[in-house]
């Protein structure tokens, strides 16, 4: 087995940085109260992410590029049916990368919601005021209702695929994200991870961090 340099830093930062915001927006938003300061807090940090992710699958390292993903459905199914032509994926195997388009697309959802609601006792959107009552409520409905429980679902499945691939195919996938490297019976192109990726990284960190705070601004 070779030992390759598949999830870059930024891209290992990101992901725990994201398990980290998530979970205690869970945690806050349950908790109510006093909390829900750094429940909106909590949130704009996901949506940083989030534009960070999305401009770093585009300049990021190979295998966190948006073209790596596997996303041909007959790929999906053939791998579903143990018909797939690859036992080992440097990156996301093709159930792995719809799994990650769909999450990101939900908390985009999720997050998109939270700025347009308001519980009409203390807590409201920033953007709420932009937007009709009509919008407002739908998107209030989603966020603390089906919103909320399809996350603590989605989350709950991720924790037990983790455990799967760990059990059945003896495959830890915690690891990989931890330290970046991956043991692959061949040879594959690394992902570049060097002092000049990062700090340009860091630079889309603080553009995406500007883009949110300029948006949040615009509710007054």
């Amino acid at each position: 087995m070779v030992r390759v340099r598949i999830w870059d830093l930024p891209t290992r930062l990101f992901h725990w940085g994201l398990v980290l915001c998530v979970t205690g927006l869970v945690i806050t938003g349950n908790v109510g109260g006093n909390a829900m300061m750094w429940h909106f807090r909590l949130g704009y940090c996901v949506w940083t992410l989030l534009l960070f992710r999305v401009f770093w699958g585009f300049v990021g390292g190979y295998w966190s590029r948006w073209s790596q993903l596997t996303l041909n459905p007959s790929r999906v199914w053939a791998y579903l049916q143990g018909r797939d032509r690859f036992t080992h994926f440097a990156g996301h195997n093709p159930l792995g990368s719809w799994s990650v388009v769909a999450f990101l697309l939900f908390l985009c959802v999720q997050v998109g919601t939270g700025l347009i609601s308001d519980d009409e006792i203390a807590n409201m959107g920033p953007l709420s005021s932009l937007v009709s009552s009509h919008w407002v409520s739908l998107a209030t409905s989603w966020h603390k209702g089906w919103g909320k429980s399809t996350l603590i679902l989605l989350i709950c499945i991720h924790g037990l695929a983790l455990i799967w691939y760990r059990w059945k195919k003896n495959q830890s996938l915690v690891q990989a994200m931890w330290h970046g490297d991956k043991p692959m019976p061949d040879s594959v192109a690394p992902s570049t991870d060097h002092g000049q990726s990062r700090a340009w990284a860091l630079v889309l960190l603080l553009v995406s961090a500007m883009a949110v705070f300029w948006i949040v601004s615009l509710g007054g």
